[in-house]
């Protein structure tokens, strides 16, 4: 039984895991738009452009929209909500609202709006199973923030309903999905689904124990308990776990009957074996014991010869076909067997070895592209910079680079491309060098990232992107120009203060959408100032409760270390990181970045 209970948690959660990393990846494209929208005043045309290019370019989005309060987008009209979905005929724009449809008092508009955060609306069908993902955004007011609309994602349930479907646990076995209400998503029997409840399936067949189970699911809790069959009537075990993006639980049922099976006819063959074993083998004994020994002595010989590691050795000869024969004949398939089997492993290995190698040597000439010397301008008193990346396991997308423009201009470039492997360590050279060249024709840093996004945007069909932070100091007079395209807000500590979060325009990333403008922003830095720049590796590293390291943490550290040089200060941030994550395995690059500003001595 404990067995049965480890393997059952680790099949449930690796299968809660599938559909959370869909999920998961669903969810953070209405967060951008949404995020988008608070940060730039889109027009009709792009709006529904950028709608159009979500739709077609993600498979489990149906359809997805923008919602307005009233008269908020347009002063003349009560409603506007551009809505992209995937009809028969392709790719379909609707424009919802009227006295009919009044959407902004439906509950996937309502309850997000109360809520002030996103929400995963109750699945439904229609002409497929649905559910809806909405999210708020704002718009900055004289009175504070105030609400301007939603942005919504149809998400289509059909691969989650045939993944669960696809479960299958010994023979009879199963799976079946619960929204957060308790409503029977996925199940074996198609009259239950989005019609019956776990509820009310207890109240019918009068289980108390059902409706314990079901209270403990709709709470989020996971665990192992007796369960019978709801199609089969069996008895069965469940083990019920938690769908963390949407409150939805997951119950994987293996009949008790067929998991034991095994074992009540090992119980019956042990015993039939142990009653007719004794009365052979007294016979045996006397009749062929001085038959027996003698080749099995020879192959036990030969078998320890093989296990030496000669499997060239020859084996006695038996022309007999009693048992002695069988096993002889079972010795020699067993040397062929294990000389294919090394063979085949030596092949694998060759294979392995050689792709490990090819991803290493990527490896370093991703890493060998990135300023790799400090001091890096020893001639130079007016400024320090150290920075330093540690890769995860594959190929990743971050990048740094910093380089004197001319004789007072610094540029400093800290940047994450979207993806993981090869493609995004092509995109990050491609996205690094371009910043490198415009960067060099002494221009500002928000025209810098307008120029490579154009460039980029051309022929990025497959709509990947970077996330950059663009800084250009005057060495000089300590003056500081920087453009932020979607990427962390970095840590400026003023001499002798703690850090804090640079305050930066939400601008929207690098490469998707080509003739966006990128707004420059600028600061004075004084002497002794320290810019801290970094990728979220950093601040989404995770222990083994899988918390994340989190800004807070990461402005507490810093703050500590504040009057330490620059390369202690990075290591030793390095070391704080890793002391968190407990031994986790690294899921992202973690790449860093300082600048100590001296000015002119």
């Amino acid at each position: 039984m404990k067995d049965v209970e480890e393997n059952a948690r680790n099949f449930t959660f690796r299968t809660v895991n599938q559909i959370e990393t869909v999920l998961s990846s669903v969810k953070k494209i209405p967060q951008n738009l949404a995020f988008f929208l608070e940060e730039s005043n889109l027009e009709k045309q792009q709006m529904e452009e950028l709608l159009r290019l979500v739709v077609s370019g993600n498979d489990e989005i149906y359809g997805a929209g923008i919602s307005f309060e009233p008269y908020a987008f347009d002063g003349s009209k009560f409603y506007f909500s551009p809505y992209y979905a995937k009809e028969k005929e392709g790719l379909v724009l609707y424009y919802l609202g009227d006295e009919e449809y009044r959407y902004f008092l439906m509950d996937w508009y309502q309850i997000p709006r109360e809520l002030n955060r996103p929400y995963w609306s109750e699945p439904y069908f229609d002409d497929i199973l649905m559910t809806t993902y909405s999210v708020p955004f704002y718009q900055n007011t004289a009175e504070g923030k105030k609400i301007k609309g939603i942005v919504s994602a149809d998400i289509s349930l059909e691969w989650l309903a045939k993944l669960v479907s696809s479960i299958k646990v010994l023979e009879t076995g199963d799976a079946y999905l619960l929204s957060k209400n308790g409503t029977i998503i996925t199940h074996n029997l198609k009259d239950l689904i989005m019609n019956e409840t776990i509820f009310s399936v207890a109240e019918a067949r009068g289980d108390a124990s059902l409706r314990e189970i079901g209270r403990k699911m709709i709470k989020g809790e996971s665990g192992f308990a007796p369960f019978k069959s709801i199609a089969r009537g069996k008895d069965c075990w469940m083990y019920y776990a938690p769908v963390p993006s949407t409150g939805w639980a997951l119950a994987v049922l293996f009949p008790e009957d067929e998991f034991l099976a095994d074992i009540h006819k090992l119980n019956r063959r042990v015993g039939l074996l142990g009653i007719s074993g004794i009365l052979l083998l007294m016979t045996a004994i006397v009749l062929i014991s001085r038959s027996i020994t003698r080749p099995l002595i020879r192959m036990s010989d030969a078998a320890a010869i093989i296990g030496g590691g000669n499997l060239d050795v020859a084996l006695p000869q038996v022309q007999s076909r009693d048992e002695i024969g069988r096993l002889a004949e079972a010795f020699g398939n067993m040397q062929a067997s294990l000389k294919d089997y090394i063979r085949k492993l030596t092949e694998a290995t060759a294979a392995k070895e050689r792709i490990e190698s090819e991803l290493k040597i990527a490896r370093e000439i991703q890493t060998s592209m990135l300023p790799r010397i400090f001091p890096p301008f020893p001639q130079r008193k007016d400024f320090d910079i150290y920075a330093t990346m540690k890769p995860a396991k594959e190929v990743g997308g971050d990048f740094y680079d910093f380089f004197l423009i001319n004789e007072k201009k610094l540029c400093l470039l800290m940047g994450d491309v979207s993806g993981k492997g090869v493609p995004a360590a092509l995109f990050m050279m491609i996205a690094k060098t371009l910043l490198k060249n415009q960067a060099l024709d002494n221009m500002g840093a928000g025209e810098v990232l307008y120029r490579v996004n154009n460039i980029v945007a051309l022929d990025n069909e497959t709509s990947m992107f970077a996330t950059v932070f663009c800084a250009i100091l005057d060495t000089e007079s300590g003056e500081l120009e920087f453009s932020n395209a979607g990427h962390n807000p970095p840590l400026l500590a003023r001499a002798g203060e703690n850090f804090e979060f640079l305050k930066v325009d939400k601008n929207f990333v690098l490469g998707p959408v080509a003739d966006l403008k990128f707004s420059s922003q600028k600061i004075k830095l004084s002497r002794d100032d320290t810019l801290f720049l970094y990728t979220d590796g950093v601040t989404e590293a995770m222990n083994p409760e899988k918390d994340f390291f989190l800004e807070k943490r990461a402005q507490e550290g810093l703050s500590k270390l504040r009057n330490e040089n620059i390369i202690d200060m990075v290591k030793l941030m390095q070391q704080e990181i890793s002391d968190f994550a407990q031994g986790e395995p690294q899921s992202d690059d973690i790449t860093m970045l300082v600048l100590r500003y001296h000015g002119q001595l």
